[in-house]
C-alpha cells in the first residue's frame, strides 16, 4: 500500500490538514477521503447521526451483514496500513496520531453492534468481532523508540480491546437468552434457531482457528469457552423446549431432526472441531444421542401398534375371536398413527430413509409372521388394503412433509 503512493498521499493530506484551520476537526477532510476509499464513509455519518446506536435494529439482516463485512475489511486494511507507515515514515508520532483518528471513528460501528440484541443478526456481530482481537494485538505489539507513539498505540489497542469485551458479552447474551421454540407449528422439523446457532458456532470456530494462529492465546480461550457454552446451551434448550410438547412422538421427532442436523454438520465440517480428538468424541456423542431419540420415537409411535398383535394360545372359537379382534386393533392403530404422521417432515434424506426402514423393521415382520400363523386372517388381509406389502409401501412414503 505504501509502495503504490496512495497511502502516503492520504497520510500527507492528514499531516497538512493537521497544521491548517482544519486542525480542530482532526484532519476531517483527509479522513473522509480515506474512509470513502475504504468503502466505510458511512461510519462517519453514524458518528454524527443522533440515535445511531439503535439504527441497526431497523436494518435488514442482509444489509447489516454486508456492512459488517465492509467494516471488517476496512479495519484490517487500516491496521496493515499503519504498520507499513511505521516502517516507511520517520515521524512515528504522526503515524500514531493518524492511526488514532482512523480507528477511533470505526469503533462507533462496534458500539452500535453491541446494542443489536437480535438473534438473526448474530452472524454480523460475529463478523465484527473476528477482526478485533488481531487489531488490538497488532496495535499493542508496536515496539517503538518513541514513547509518545508507543503510548498512543497502547491506547488504541486498549480501546479496541474494550470494544471486543463489550461485543463478546453482547454476543453471548444474545445467544443464550430469550429464545422461544414453536415445535408444534413446525411438526418436529429442524428449527430455524437450531440452524442459526449451528451457523454461529461454525463461524466462531473459524474465528477460533484464525485467532489461534495469529493472536494472543487469551482470545482463543475466550472463543473456545463461548463455543463450548453455546453447544451445551443448544442441547439443553432442545431438551427443555421438547418437554413442552404433550405428544411424545412429536417430541422425539423434534429431538431427532434437530440432533441429526447438529451431528450432520459436525460430520461434514472440520471447522466444527476445535481439536481433532474432542471433535471425534463429540461426533460419537451426537451419533449416540441421535440413536437414542430414534429408539424413543419408535417406542412412542409404533410400540402400541405392534403390541396389538400378541400371540394367542386360546383354543377353538375363543382363539378365532381374539385373533380377529387383534387384527382389527392393529389395523386401527396403524392407520391412526400413519394418518397423524404422514405429513411430518424429515428434511435429511438419509435420516428419512433410515427412519422408514426402522419403522418397517419394527412393524412389518411381526405382522407378517402373525398372519402366517393365522391363514384365514392372512387371506382376509391380502384381499383388503392391509396386506404387509401395502402397509410397507405406505410406510415408505412417510415424512415427505
Amino acid at each position: 500500500m505504501v509502495s503504490d503512493g496512495y497511502l502516503l498521499l492520504i497520510f500527507q493530506s492528514f499531516i497538512d490538514s493537521s497544521f491548517s484551520q482544519l486542525v480542530r476537526y482532526g484532519g476531517r477532510c483527509s479522513l473522509e477521503n480515506w474512509f470513502a476509499q475504504l468503502d466505510v464513509h458511512w461510519v462517519l455519518q453514524m458518528r454524527d447521526k443522533y440515535g445511531w446506536r439503535f439504527q441497526f435494529r431497523d436494518m435488514s439482516v442482509s444489509c447489516l451483514q454486508e456492512l459488517a463485512e465492509r467494516w471488517t475489511r476496512a479495519l484490517t486494511v487500516i491496521v496493515v496500513s499503519i504498520k507499513e507507515l511505521v516502517t516507511a515514515i520517520h515521524d512515528v508520532p504522526a503515524v500514531a496520531q493518524f492511526g488514532r483518528v482512523s480507528i477511533s471513528p470505526m469503533l462507533v460501528f462496534v458500539d452500535a453492534a453491541v446494542h443489536v440484541n437480535e438473534a438473526e443478526k448474530l452472524q454480523a456481530m460475529l463478523h465484527t468481532y473476528i477482526c478485533l482481537p488481531n487489531a488490538s494485538y497488532n496495535m499493542c505489539m508496536m515496539h517503538l523508540i518513541s514513547s509518545e507513539a508507543q503510548s498512543i498505540f497502547n491506547d488504541i489497542g486498549a480501546s479496541l480491546d474494550r470494544e471486543r469485551k463489550r461485543l463478546i458479552g453482547a454476543i453471548s447474551n444474545t445467544m443464550l437468552v430469550g429464545w422461544t421454540l414453536d415445535i408444534l407449528r413446525g411438526a418436529g422439523e429442524v428449527h430455524r434457531n437450531t440452524r442459526l446457532l449451528v451457523n454461529c458456532i461454525t463461524l466462531m470456530r473459524k474465528a477460533h482457528a484464525s485467532t489461534k494462529s495469529s493472536a494472543h492465546s487469551h482470545y482463543t480461550g475466550e472463543l473456545h469457552d463461548l463455543i463450548h457454552d453455546t453447544v451445551n446451551y443448544l442441547k439443553d434448550l432442545l431438551l427443555k423446549k421438547s418437554a413442552l410438547c404433550s405428544d411424545p412422538s412429536l417430541r422425539y421427532m423434534f429431538l431427532l431432526n434437530n440432533s441429526n442436523f447438529i451431528a450432520q454438520v459436525s460430520e461434514t465440517s472440520i471447522c466444527l472441531d476445535v481439536e481433532l480428538c474432542s471433535g471425534q468424541q463429540r461426533r460419537l456423542e451426537l451419533k449416540n444421542e441421535r440413536n437414542k431419540y430414534m429408539d424413543g420415537y419408535l417406542d412412542a409411535s409404533w410400540g402400541h401398534v405392534v403390541s396389538c398383535i400378541p400371540k394367542s394360545r386360546s383354543p377353538g372359537l375363543i382363539r378365532g375371536w381374539i385373533n380377529t379382534r387383534s387384527l382389527a386393533k392393529f389395523e386401527s392403530a396403524f392407520h391412526e398413527t400413519y394418518q397423524a404422521q404422514k405429513l411430518w417432515k424429515v428434511p435429511d434424506p438419509r435420516l428419512r430413509d433410515v427412519l422408514r426402514r426402522a419403522i418397517i423393521e419394527r412393524v412389518i415382520p411381526g405382522y407378517r409372521d402373525y398372519l402366517k400363523e393365522h391363514p384365514l386372517l392372512e387371506k382376509q388381509a391380502s384381499d383388503g388394503s392391509s396386506s404387509p406389502e401395502v402397509l410397507e409401501e405406505m410406510l415408505a412414503e412417510l415424512f415427505e412433509g
